[in-house]
């Protein structure tokens, strides 16, 4: 029985797996309404993640969200992602509701405090429904885990609330499709088996004839429709939710080596997006027991639990490599974490990123962190303390409060909030010329500061490359791509195609 009376069209995407394709589709069809002149909205009640980014109205939603607010063509609000969980170890995370964070839970305790989280979810949804003419929800994780039905608001809890279709996809690539689908669905009660209104196979690539009788059994088998296979569209810049990139992309014309630590509780690589796609730079994520190679330039990016992730850093050899790398000449740059890391010390005396305490950093930067309840959200524009002085546009996202010397020679001028001609100084260049630390997320992501970083660090791009220009291009490709392979007449019922 719904507890909202729905006027607004609505459609929710849940899949078979984490990273089935739930955020891509959802991208995707909020371009294709988006581009048919709709004023869509997308949704996700609730999302585990280490990527955010900060809104218009000051709140901090996941990436993904903010990524199909691009889609949409609208601003991103802390109603499409009222509930943001981010794990600070594999017990316990940081409960952000409507745009704040409020506590920090671990498993169960969280479990207990869903009905009130609820209501933050409907209380959004209530507004998205009334400000626009359709919303596109995404599901997290899988329907399926029914250990976690009772009080679920992720998933198929939220569309009986609020009486939501669904679609189910599934990711062909991981191979396993059938099995995918035919068991998430059996494993549904009857209500939520009615709601399937079909399936959505993604990724697949090869023969579709191959694939066709397979399609015919799974639709007699479950009595529901199969919306549409989706092909895999390779070298999407899109802002992932938060797993890290599966492959590395072939590039012929790099020049530059460019490598970044994949500690435990990265957060916000998004950041290095622009490095990973840039025709001339060859750009790698080291993993856990992988020597860092000899590269130009080391980014250490943001963090969830810095003293943990310094400490596996240390335990993986880059506390030898990076000092090794500035000997021979080599760049570095700290970005929020990662400024935090480079400095002398980290205190976390009430222990918000796990137990109180003060640790060593690596001691490059003459500065001090202290982790402070008050969380810094706002979106900065400025420019960076280097040659022709770039223009920047990011956020910053951070508990930390840095002190010291070393920030006497700041990285970056950040526009005031008031507005005006003045500035605020920010982060810190080393004396050498070696070192950049700053907290501002979305460094790379005008052309003129990643053209500007990537000449400091050792290598004069031949032409500019401009990350969101690329991104606003692939957004395009994958929404054609969903148009010519899924059903949107079948999705009519739903949507106002």
């Amino acid at each position: 029985m719904s507890i909202i009376s729905r006027k607004t069209p609505c459609l929710m995407v849940q899949g078979c797996t984490s990273d089935a394709g739930k955020s891509v589709l959802v991208a995707a069809l909020c371009r294709v309404l988006a581009r048919r002149g709709v004023r869509v909205a997308p949704f996700k009640p609730q999302n585990m993640a280490l990527n955010s980014a900060v809104t218009v109205d000051g709140g901090e939603i996941g990436r993904a969200q903010a990524l199909q607010a691009i889609a949409a063509r609208v601003p991103a609000h802390i109603d499409f992602n009222p509930i943001l969980l981010k794990p600070a170890t594999d017990k316990r995370a940081q409960v952000v509701i409507h745009g704040k964070a409020l506590t920090d839970l671990d498993a169960r305790a969280y479990h207990e405090y869903k009905p009130r989280a609820m209501k933050a979810v409907l209380e959004s949804w209530g507004r998205l429904c009334v400000a626009y003419e359709c919303v596109l929800v995404e599901g997290a994780g899988s329907p399926a885990e029914i250990n976690l039905r009772d009080r679920d608001i992720a998933n198929m809890g939220f569309a009986e609330a609020v009486d939501c279709p669904v679609i189910l996809i599934a990711d062909i690539d991981r191979g396993g499709v059938f099995a995918h689908l035919v068991g998430t669905l059996d494993l549904l009660s009857a209500s939520e088996q009615a709601r399937v209104k079909g399936f959505v196979i993604n990724r697949f690539r090869g023969d579709i004839s191959l694939l066709e009788p397979g399609l015919r059994w799974l639709e007699e088998r479950t009595g529901k429709p199969v919306l549409g296979v989706l092909p895999y569209v390779h070298g999407l810049y899109l802002d992932a939710e938060d797993a890290l990139p599966r492959g590395k992309e072939a590039k012929s014309a790099a020049r530059l080596k460019v490598v970044a630590p994949a500690y435990p509780r990265i957060s916000n690589h998004n950041d290095l997006d622009p490095l990973r796609f840039h025709p001339e730079v060859d750009f790698a994520f080291v993993g856990p027991h992988d020597l860092p190679p000899p590269c130009d330039l080391i980014v250490l990016p943001g963090s969830k639990a810095v003293q943990a992730d310094l400490a596996w850093l240390r335990e993986m050899g880059w506390e030898n490599a990076i000092r090794r790398h500035l000997r021979y000449g080599g760049k570095v740059i700290g970005v929020c974490g990662g400024l935090q890391i480079l400095g002398r010390q980290l205190h976390d005396p009430l222990g918000l990123e796990g137990k109180p305490g003060s640790a060593p950093a690596l001691g490059l930067l003459d500065y001090e962190t202290t982790l402070e309840t008050e969380k810094t959200l706002e979106n900065v524009t400025g420019t960076l303390r280097l040659p022709g002085a770039p223009a920047i546009a990011g956020y910053r996202i951070h508990m930390g409060v840095t002190r010291g010397p070393a920030l006497d020679q700041p990285a970056t001028d950040l526009a005031t909030p008031a507005g005006g001609s003045s500035t605020v100084a920010e982060g810190a260049l080393s004396a050498d010329g070696q070192i950049l630390a700053t907290y501002c997320h979305g460094l790379f992501d005008t052309p003129e500061a990643l053209d500007a970083l990537l000449t400091w660090a050792g290598h004069r791009p031949s032409a500019s490359f401009d990350p969101n220009a690329r991104r606003e291009h692939d957004i395009d490709r994958l929404a054609d791509a969903v148009e010519a392979h899924l059903d949107l007449r079948r999705l009519a019922e739903w949507l106002p195609f």
